[in-house]
């Protein structure tokens, strides 16, 4: 691919501004954890799993990874199905939630950019195969919602698309429990 028919730039500035509103709207607490899941062909406006883009990869964890270590949260970073969808995360992590790690390294082939790319970025990364997170990122309509906690909760951005992949986010509440009678917090 050539580097002038995608704006890495662009690209980088939408993916902060659209992660930074997902923080704004989740609300989430130091050691808390936000899931990326994405098809870095579907963002260069390719099938899903067949032109998986590592530069991309690459400048969009460039931008997330200081983001949440500035914010005191996880970036959890799912891995494509080839890996069953497994995370990878940092070893911290997943020691702090008792996960039980899986041996698999992702690579390109089996594990996609994003997952390949994060076991560059992170400090000390492992591999899990679930999570229960607070709120996440989808770029390119990959399926995160195995690994969110509690009710799921859309969060919109007037940003519907990065480079050419359909964009969504959500963050989760707590589930709302009793009945008529029952009193809940303002969430």
């Amino acid at each position: 691919m050539n580097k002038k028919d995608i704006d890495l730039e662009q690209i980088k500035k939408d993916v902060k501004k659209v992660f930074l509103e997902l923080l704004e709207s989740a609300e989430l607490k130091p050691g808390e954890a936000v899931v990326l899941g994405g098809s870095t062909s579907e963002i260069v406006g390719k099938t899903i799993g067949l032109s998986t883009n590592i530069e991309v990869a690459k400048a969009i964890l460039d931008v997330l990874v200081p983001i949440t270590k500035e914010k005191g949260i996880y970036l959890v970073v799912q891995g494509c199905e080839h890996i069953n969808r497994a995370l990878v995360v940092e070893k911290e992590y997943a020691i702090k939630h008792n996960l039980e790690t899986v041996n698999v390294i992702p690579v390109t082939t089996a594990g996609g950019g994003f997952a390949t790319a994060a076991m560059e970025s992170f400090d000390d990364p492992v591999v899990v195969e679930k999570v229960g997170v607070q709120a996440g990122i989808d770029i390119g309509d990959v399926f995160i919602g195995m690994h969110l906690k509690g009710v799921g909760v859309v969060v919109r951005s007037d940003i519907k698309e990065i480079g050419k992949a359909h964009l969504s986010m959500i963050r989760t509440r707590p589930k709302l429990i009793g009945g008529d009678r029952a009193v809940h917090r303002k969430i």
